[in-house]
Parts: C-alpha cells; structure tokens; sequence
C-alpha cells in the first residue's frame, strides 16, 4: 500500500493506494465515530456494499442506494441520502461513506458538507476517474439543468481509500473514461509523464496492476499538491479543469446522458489544444500528439453531432470560472505547461468551435 496526504493543516488527510483496501480494517480504523451512513449506487451494491458492510460491524450502519448515472446527480437525490440520516435520527457525528464513482463521491460530499453543517466524510472510489481525480481535493456537489456542478460546497473527506483491485469490474468504457482524467494531469504539467502514459496505454486500457497503480499514484500526488497549495480553486487549482469547460458544455447540452463525463473531457482536450494551436502556442504536431493519444484511449475527440458553436457559448458562459462575463479557459503553452486564459478571444474560440463542430 502506499500512501499520499494532501497536507492542509488540521485536515491533512491520508489517500491510500494499494490492493484489497476493501476488504481490510484500514476502514474501521480512519472512521471516528459510532453512526455511519453508507451510500453506494444500484450498480455497485451488488458488487460491494455486503463486503464493505462486514468489516462495519462495530458500527450503527443505515445505507442508501442510489440510481447510478450523471443524470441522477441533482438535488431530488440530495434528499435520499438526508431522508434516511434524519430517520435513523444520525447527529452532526455520523461519518457518511462514499462508495461509488465520481457522481456518488460529489453527491455524498454535499451531503456530509451540509448535513446538520458539516459531517465526516470518507471517500472509496471505485472508477478510475474518481480514484485519480474526483474523490480528492473536497469539491462535492449536484448539477443543475443548466450547467454542471453549480450548487455546491469545498468540504475535505477524512480519507480516501483507493482499491485497485475494483477496477476489474469496471467496463472498459468507464477505464476509457479515467483515462482521460490521467491524460490531463500530463497535458496541464507534466509531459514526462505524459510520454509514460502514451508508451503505457495499451497496459493502462488492459487494467495491468503495475501501470494503473503508477498512473493513479502520480495523478494523485500531482492533484494532492495544486489543493494543498489553493484548496478553493483561488489561483493555481483553476489548472485542473484543462478540457472541463468544453466537457462540461457538451454534458450539459446532453442533459447528463448519453456520455460519460471523461469522454467529454477527452473532447475536451483536443478542443483546447486545437485552441491554443490557433492562438500561436501549440505546434500542429502537439495538436496531433494529442487527438492521438485520446483516440488510442477510445475517446471521443468532436463534439457530439449536432451540437452547434452556440449551443457550446450558451452553456460556457455559465462556467463556474468566469469572472464579470469574461471566459475563462485553461488553455496550454506548451504540453505540460497549462494556465488560465483569463479572457478568451472570441473570434479565435468561433473558429476553431465551427471547425470542429459537424
């Protein structure tokens, strides 16, 4: 096993990495307290939920099983979860337990975030995407039909337990989906990493143990060190959402259907590439670079058929980085070099929007 902490303070926490997590007393030992709330989602409850519950014994247990899709992370299923808390007549001392993907890790976070004002919260992300990504850094929250992740709160979990072993279950097109969160943490900075995810792909895509473990490793350091520095998204953190304004626009213009959030990000991606290309900073052969290696990963790398420029504007200009009407978008100097484009040209974003929407 190994183990990262995102240092903040009082509420450094550990992240631990390694194989049968699950199954261990390394769960029982990080909870502080005698209530738990357990959450999970109708696909994973078969899966899981009995093997994690018999290493809970010792604890007041209720669960919730939630419907699984990014179409269910709204505030209607908010109330699932404070539903079965307020029943079972849980205090502000209750540890909720996040035992899903990245849509149950964000709703359960909200959920112990307000809860009586604050509860503990303890994440096991069970998709590649949460395990390198979301499950990390505290931004918890539900979509609104007008635009992703709007209502929402920064609140820390009390660990994160990451077991790779759970990925074996996982369908390739959610692997796909991780992937593409892996492949961000080299474009935004580290393009030595970046050459190791592209002559490890084909292993990342098989789910070889040594590779996923070095992959979610690295992008959870590099992650745990942008929040230490700026929990609240305040500067240098603004840096994680490389790919996010465009995935988030086409996921929103789907109506959270239809395409799982790293997909979009991978479209994402290539769009601002194809961006910073136009606006004199990335080389024809980095754009290139990058289409590849989303492609390889199984990607989508154009927007959905249909969608228009206008359709992408509409929903971009809700984007929770705008500041006074400006768009904001992480763009790339170079591969491995990302930063905020804090207003971008919009005869440039047009073009390249009209180039690549068909």
């Amino acid at each position: 096993m190994k183990t990262l902490n995102v240092d903040l303070g009082e509420r450094t926490y550990p992240i631990h990495i390694g194989h049968g997590l699950i199954d261990s007393d390394l769960l029982s030992s990080v909870i502080r307290g005698h209530q738990l709330l357990l959450v999970t989602n109708e696909t994973i409850a078969p899966l899981y939920l009995n093997r994690v519950l018999s290493n809970l014994t010792a604890f007041d247990v209720a669960t919730v099983i939630l419907p699984d899709g990014e179409n269910h992370k709204n505030i209607g299923t908010l109330d699932l979860i404070f539903s079965e808390a307020l029943s079972k007549r849980f205090s502000r001392k209750v540890t909720m337990v996040a035992l899903g993907g990245g849509v149950v890790g964000d709703i359960v976070g909200f959920a112990a975030a307000t809860y009586q004002r604050g509860t503990d919260f303890l994440q096991i992300p069970t998709t590649l995407l949460s395990q390198v990504d979301s499950s990390v850094g505290g931004k918890t929250g539900v979509n609104h039909r007008l635009g992703k992740n709007m209502i929402g709160a920064f609140h820390q979990p009390i660990a994160v337990l990451i077991d790779t072993d759970v990925l074996e279950t996982l369908p390739a097109r959610e692997m796909s989906a991780g992937i593409a969160e892996v492949i961000k943490y080299g474009l935004l900075g580290d393009e030595t990493f970046l050459s190791w995810i592209e002559d490890h792909l084909d292993e990342l895509i098989a789910k070889e143990p040594s590779a996923l473990s070095k992959a979610i490793e690295r992008s959870c350091k590099m992650k745990a060190a942008i929040v230490a520095r700026d929990e609240h998204e305040s500067g240098v953190r603004a840096l994680l959402n490389l790919g996010h304004t465009f995935g988030h626009a086409i996921e929103a213009h789907l109506g959270y259907s239809g395409c799982l959030h790293g997909e979009a990000v991978g479209t994402g991606l290539v769009l601002a590439a194809r961006l910073s290309h136009m606006m004199g900073m990335l080389s024809e052969s980095d754009v290139i670079r990058t289409v590849s290696i989303c492609e390889r990963a199984n990607l989508p790398v154009q927007p959905p058929k249909g969608m228009t420029p206008n359709d992408f504007l509409e929903r971009m200009a809700v984007d929770k980085k705008n500041i006074d009407g400006r768009l904001r978008l992480v763009l790339m100097r170079s591969l491995g070099v990302a930063f905020v484009e804090e207003q971008a040209p919009m005869a440039v974003l047009d073009s390249v929007l009209r180039a690549c929407c068909h």
